[in-house]
């Protein structure tokens, strides 16, 4: 008799959820549909583009202007990263955090915007233009978090590199975007490789 009804509320649960047990939400469920529409641009190029001279160490060494939307309203802060994977490491350029939840900008060659952390380039804090050494186009990724709290980092801004924020901000991260783009450095035909700026469009520089 005991295991009669035992069988006959198995059979219940079948009919009242068809595959077997109710399905358990997915963990991170949450948090994507909240970041759903933060979206990562910049006004002086399209995602994806070629990244223009100015911001690079064959230009005027310039930031990119960046700015955002559609971030996770429950945003206590901000953090931006800025590297590029190449085949033997991961490389960072750029880091600030502290970035105040009111902010939804940076402009170019912004100043006294959130805190600076190390680049991977020099070993200083601030930003590094990249340099693209070596042939063919490189692919460099801005990534932008939405924060529910700032994150609490012990050591000098100069100590912060990549791994450093990517660890303080476990737990805290309500949503990313990314904005990515492409630069390559060009040499004249017949030259011995040296990497340099790119030549000027047909018709200008002539």
């Amino acid at each position: 008799m005991e295991r009669f009804i035992i069988l006959a509320l198995g059979g219940l649960l079948a009919l009242s959820f068809p595959g077997g047990a109710p399905a358990q939400p997915e963990q991170g469920a949450e948090k994507k549909s909240s970041a759903a529409g933060f979206v990562l641009r910049s006004p002086a190029v399209e995602d994806g583009g070629q990244l223009p001279v100015e911001y690079t160490g064959d230009g005027a060494s310039a930031t990119l202007p960046l700015e955002w939307s559609g971030a996770p309203k429950a945003a206590k802060s901000f953090a931006l990263i800025m590297h590029h994977i190449a085949p033997d490491k991961t490389k960072w350029y750029w880091i600030i955090y502290d970035i105040p939840a009111k902010t939804r900008k940076l402009p170019k060659n912004v100043k006294g915007v959130g805190i600076l952390g190390t680049n991977s380039v020099n070993g200083r804090a601030g930003y590094a233009p990249p340099h693209s050494k070596g042939p063919g186009p490189k692919k460099y990724i801005y990534t932008v978090y939405a924060l529910s709290a700032a994150p609490r980092i012990t050591v000098k801004p100069e100590k912060v590199n990549r791994e450093t924020l990517l660890s303080a901000m476990k737990g805290l991260i309500l949503g990313s975007a990314e904005f990515s783009v492409i630069y390559e450095r060009f040499t004249e035909p017949g030259s011995d490789g040296a990497d340099g700026p790119p030549p000027p469009p047909p018709g200008e520089g002539q």
